[in-house]
């Protein structure tokens, strides 16, 4: 499945939220759950575990109508560590939450390069519009400008060009001469020279429709006799080289793209909570269960025992809930 087409399909979505649907009990629910000495983690997580995220923009409404409190400062103050940071996310609209995400890996010392690159370069041309509107919103800058203020290089570059969403493009065409041209042209760029010409990379990967990519590939493949992911490999190192993977990825097929993503954030010794998080909440009501065949598909496991071995407690609950069953 590309990419273009994975939005919003109905039998990908894992969360669908209530069907008969009062946010009042819901509120009631939580600060019940939340008053006085303790909190009931179990009560939080089924509520807001098993609401899509309007429905969630709503009790948020609905707690502060009836308590005269904020539902996620209340939600902060009762919970901790990775299954607060979960609990938080679910409460984002979702422009909002990617947003964050980028916010987050920009700020401070450091730049996580990933977390930039795994959105712009998943998200389509209307998403990313959304996504910048949010940023500005909230933020009060601008997230091309902060983007630039924080990489440099062809990194800066291919970034910059990836959130200009130029690779939308619906009507599947492909023109033939083109696609050639731009195969020949990635080969004259990479493996014929020494040294590589990073801009023409970027440039075919950043503005083609991703149904043009996908025969550009193709005949790249007949010319250089390797795989554009094995040139890409051998010609550049690095964040600009995972980039660059990631574009390839995500247009041959964006569900297997996740799927390694949530793979590798739990394969190993310790978990990437960052990752499991914003990808298992971003894709919950887009196209998880699609993720969920790709991952058992190319891994020999499911999700949710991936999920199951490699978190506990609260945390472990909201996830699965979250990921739903394996049917």
């Amino acid at each position: 499945m590309a990419w273009w087409k994975a939005w919003m399909e109905q039998e990908g979505v894992s969360v669908k939220g209530s069907s008969h649907f009062n946010p009042d009990p819901d509120a009631e629910t939580l600060y019940k759950a939340m008053k006085g000495i303790g909190t009931n983690e179990q009560a939080v997580i089924d509520v807001l575990t098993k609401r899509s995220n309007v429905q969630r923009q709503q009790i948020a409404k609905s707690f502060k109508a009836q308590f005269g409190k904020d539902l996620v400062e209340t939600l902060k103050s009762e919970l901790s560590g990775k299954f607060e940071r979960l609990i938080i996310a679910l409460m984002y609209p979702p422009y909002r939450y990617e947003a964050k995400e980028l916010h987050d890996a920009m700020k401070g010392m450091g730049t996580k390069e990933g977390v930039i690159i795994e959105i712009l370069a998943s998200r389509t041309k209307n998403q990313l519009r959304e996504i910048m509107k949010a940023y500005e919103e909230d933020y009060g800058s601008n997230l091309e400008e902060d983007i630039q203020a924080d990489t440099s290089g062809y990194l800066e570059r291919i970034l910059v060009c990836l959130l200009q969403g130029s690779r939308d493009d619906v009507s599947g065409f492909v023109d033939p001469g083109l696609a050639i041209q731009d195969a020949q042209d990635l080969y004259a760029a990479g493996e014929k020279i020494h040294g590589t010409d990073e801009m023409k990379f970027i440039t075919i990967l950043c503005t083609r429709s991703a149904t043009h990519l996908m025969r550009v590939f193709e005949e790249y493949e007949k010319i250089a006799n390797k795989s554009i992911e094995d040139s890409i490999r051998s010609e550049t190192h690095g964040s600009l080289e995972e980039a660059m993977l990631t574009v390839v990825k995500c247009t041959r097929n964006i569900h297997s793209y996740f799927a390694e993503r949530l793979y590798y954030a739990m394969k190993g010794a310790g978990t990437r909570d960052g990752t499991l998080i914003r990808n298992i909440v971003s894709r919950s009501e887009i196209d998880l269960n699609l993720i969920k065949s790709q991952f058992k598909k190319l891994y020999g496991k499911t999700l949710s025992s991936m999920v199951m071995e490699d978190t506990s407690g609260d945390y472990k609950n909201a996830l699965l809930n979250l990921v739903g069953s394996d049917s």
